[in-house]
């Protein structure tokens, strides 16, 4: 079994700062490429964010360069996302994907091969 389990969103509010986890269970995160993503109710899923197996970083959203940390942590099968100066319009659902494909970083959805079910956050007063 393959999963993907992300936690640490909740409510937070305007300017605060927030850090989502991304654990892997039943595979290894060491060779492989992970994403961010979040979705917003009525709005298309928006790639944010992803590293690739060299520690290569890209960010694809520019309403949160700057803002947004990707890391990895393999000893403990971990990638997270450290997100600051949160605004409302950050709240969506986030998900973590990987794509098997460790040198690709991607923001189009259909690139990855498995995603977790996502976590909200809510940024408000």
């Amino acid at each position: 079994q393959l999963q993907l389990v992300e936690s640490g969103g909740g409510l937070v509010q305007p300017g605060g700062s927030v850090r989502l986890s991304c654990v892997a269970s039943g595979f290894t995160l060491d060779y492989v490429s992970i994403g961010w993503f979040r979705q917003a109710p009525g709005k298309e899923r928006e790639g944010l964010i992803c590293i690739s197996v060299s520690g290569t970083s890209t960010n694809y959203a520019n309403s949160v360069k700057g803002r947004f940390t990707i890391s990895r942590d393999n000893a403990k099968n971990t990638v997270y996302l450290q997100m600051n100066s949160l605004k409302p319009e950050d709240t969506a659902i986030y998900y973590c994907a990987v794509d098997r494909d460790a040198y690709h970083c991607s923001a189009y959805g259909p690139e990855y091969d498995y995603w977790g079910q996502g976590t909200q956050v809510t940024v408000s007063s």
